[in-house]
């Protein structure tokens, strides 16, 4: 009886571990061309903290994002100089550095992408975690 608990406990105990772990998400819309096309998967490690040049999935939360999940490529954590340049709603943004508790992501086709070179800051808590890779 034992063996027959471990057996079927163990494949549970680790399916319940990737899905807590792992998540599988499905790229829409063109926001991350030529790097992500509409309809591809890709693999996500949740995770609460990531590096700048990784692609992360962030949680929609505005009306304007329909989608669950947003992909886009994350340009400044907090403590990195604000990238001015490249993001046309920071200009103006008070300070040298992004501040506590705020991230700034760009998606990888700027003319197809609602990002922070739009909104600004985004909250970091929104971030579920890094893409990994491609599924399939």
């Amino acid at each position: 009886m034992i063996v027959v608990a471990v057996a079927v406990g163990l494949p549970l105990l680790a399916l319940v571990w990737l899905r807590v772990r792992f998540l599988v998400v499905t790229v829409e819309g063109e926001s991350m061309l030529p790097t992500y096309l509409p309809g591809e998967r890709v693999l996500v490690r949740r995770a609460r903290a990531a590096r700048p040049g990784q692609v992360v999935v962030l949680s929609g939360r505005g009306p304007e994002e329909e989608s669950r999940w947003i992909i886009k490529r994350l340009a400044a954590v907090p403590g990195d100089p604000i990238p001015r340049e490249d993001v046309p709603a920071l200009r103006d943004a008070p300070g040298t550095l992004v501040p506590s508790g705020r991230i700034v992501v760009l998606g990888d086709n700027p003319t197809r992408s609602h990002d922070s070179r739009r909104v600004g800051y985004l909250s970091a808590d929104r971030l579920l975690g890094v893409v990994l890779r491609k599924m399939g």
